[in-house]
């Protein structure tokens, strides 16, 4: 009696305790550690957050729902809108939109629209491991997605480059379900640098907005560089690993759904989620805006952290009642205002004093730590993470055509994971094709050289 009652004990106190770290676990924790991040790198934020947001507006002339301050956009610069039904449901609703005063073309998508089916087609088109690129597993239907657009846009995008002089930035932006198309877009623009002129690495930048998990780790490490994601304290899409087709199967029960998924969460080890090579993460450097404390009331100054993380990439489901309203686009615009406004005053100190960290010096950290979190995915073992010094240049793939290329036919940038089981494997030879290739079973089933078995003929 005295044994079951001292086993119920431990079971309820060990409850006790993981419902309270749990229930006491809060956005503010996954980046407790991080560096501040600086005036001039967070700069471009609110202003894409605003042209994310004038994408839902059918006439920038006359705005319906404008933010506050207004898109300060000028409505002569968009080169051109895209409905749905141009898109034919391919791919969500986009704009272009050349700002010459940034000297910055930009390419935003809106993010998913609950109302209409094609984008739930989109999202529904995946499975678990079922799309292998660039040596890592991405989301089959968003690689689907950019793919439509870079064919549909990349004569337009070209000239645009071309005629500015060859020096404009080029931004791929998007929020929710646009954030997840422009990142695999961005990669495959990185790789095929041809497609848009031949724009180098370092003029090529995407802002992913409250971004969806849609690649895998070593791919989220390795395109750091490019691809900055951009994140509201509670939000819950970056924390939540299951499917994205899962999660809006059941978009009426989400707060069920998370509850569930931390549940589930809780018993899976941290080194089981860094091994799978399937299992998909939010893209790129990330930026974290932090407004609210644990047990105080009402929103704070945001403060805005940044970093490149491989372990505890945003792995815990925070039980928030601003889970989902920290995912909409308006209160994130809203908030990163607030923030850049905030890193603008702070830089007013260096007008008078040295500042404290040297521009030259920031640039030369974001690189260091860029390429500290790649050395740090392959001291982890993650599946098909690449060091430094050991990344292959992508010289064959810019040769090739893409234009027009069904999806289907286009191996080279998006393959089905069944059928590249030998790159799965960190790229070792199959010694079972070698033998194949150099050997030859004889009538006794001993095994002979082709020499041997073709001289005598």
């Amino acid at each position: 009696m005295s044994v079951s009652c001292g086993v119920e004990c431990v079971l309820v106190v060990g409850c006790l305790r993981w419902a309270w770290k749990r229930c006491t676990y809060i956005g503010n924790d996954d980046s407790a550690t991080w560096p501040e991040a600086t005036y001039e790198e967070f700069e471009p934020v609110p202003r894409i957050c605003r042209t994310i947001l004038a994408v839902y507006e059918p006439n920038l002339h006359n705005p319906k729902f404008p933010p506050p301050g207004g898109y300060r956009l000028n409505p002569d610069w968009v080169i051109k809108r895209v409905t749905y039904e141009q898109t034919c449901g391919h791919a969500p609703p986009y704009l272009i939109y050349c700002d010459h005063e940034h000297q910055e073309i930009v390419l935003a998508i809106r993010g998913l629209n609950l109302l209409n089916e094609s984008d739930y087609k989109v999202l529904l088109d995946n499975r678990l491991g079922k799309q292998m690129f660039d040596g890592g597993y991405v989301h089959h239907g968003l690689l689907k997605s950019a793919i439509w657009v870079l064919n549909n846009e990349s004569e337009t995008l070209k000239k645009l480059w071309i005629d500015n002089g060859r020096c404009y930035k080029m931004i791929f932006a998007g929020h929710s379900l646009g954030s997840g198309v422009v990142s695999l877009l961005t990669i495959i623009v990185v790789n095929r640098k041809d497609r848009l002129g031949g724009i180098p690495r370092n003029l090529v930048r995407c802002y992913a907005v409250a971004p969806a998990r849609c690649m895998s780790l070593n791919l989220a490490v390795k395109y750091a560089d490019v691809i900055h994601s951009v994140i509201l304290q509670d939000d819950f899409l970056p924390r939540t690993a299951t499917p994205l087709e899962d999660i809006f199967k059941s978009i009426f029960c989400l707060p069920c759904l998370i509850f569930l998924i931390c549940l589930r969460d809780t018993f899976i080890p941290e080194g089981r989620k860094l091994r799978d090579p399937r299992r998909l993460y939010a893209p790129g450097r990330m930026y974290h805006i932090v407004e609210r404390k644990f047990c105080r009331c009402g929103r704070y100054p945001p403060d805005v952290r940044t970093a490149i993380p491989v372990d505890g990439r945003f792995e815990h489901i925070v039980l928030s009642c601003n889970a989902t309203s920290d995912h909409g686009i308006i209160w994130i615009e809203k908030e990163s205002e607030k923030a850049f406004a905030r890193l603008k005053e702070a830089s007013a100190e260096t007008t008078t004093t040295p500042p404290k960290v040297q521009k030259i010096v920031r640039l030369k950290t974001l690189e260091k730590e860029h390429k500290d979190a790649l050395e740090r995915a392959v001291s982890l073992n993650i599946p098909h993470a690449v060091g430094v010094d050991e990344e292959e240049p992508s010289t064959q793939k810019e040769e090739e055509p893409m234009e027009d290329i069904p999806f289907e036919e286009c191996k080279e940038y998006g393959e089905d994971a069944s059928t590249s089981k030998t790159q799965g494997r960190d790229a070792r030879t199959n010694w079972n094709e070698v033998v194949e290739k150099l050997f030859k079973r004889d009538i006794t089933g001993k095994l002979r050289l082709m020499r041997e078995t073709t001289d005598p003929e």
